[in-house]
């Protein structure tokens, strides 16, 4: 008898089957990590010292706070399609 974490795994494997990746492809995905942490941290870095001047305007804080995460949204979807391709290439 299977249990139902066995039969989950199996289910998953029919619909979407999981590929193995090269070092090279490894490689490129650490990187690609990499960078965009990189990035991230850069934007997040100029903000807070823009944030910080602006303590005392709740409206300006409001707003370098909804473009920081927009920032980092935008990042992350831009990081996610790239690893995306990379799988997609070996």
């Amino acid at each position: 008898m299977k249990t139902a974490y066995e039969l989950a795994m199996e289910r998953l494997n029919r619909t979407a089957p999981s590929t193995r990746l090269t070092q090279e492809q490894k490689k490129q995905l650490a990187e690609l990590d990499s960078i965009y942490a990189a990035r991230i941290a850069e934007r997040e870095i100029a903000l807070a010292g823009e944030m910080a001047r602006s303590a005392g305007d709740p409206e300006k804080l409001g707003s370098l706070q909804e473009q920081l995460v927009a920032e980092r949204r935008k990042l992350q979807a831009e990081l996610e399609e790239k690893k995306e391709k990379v799988r997609r290439t070996g």
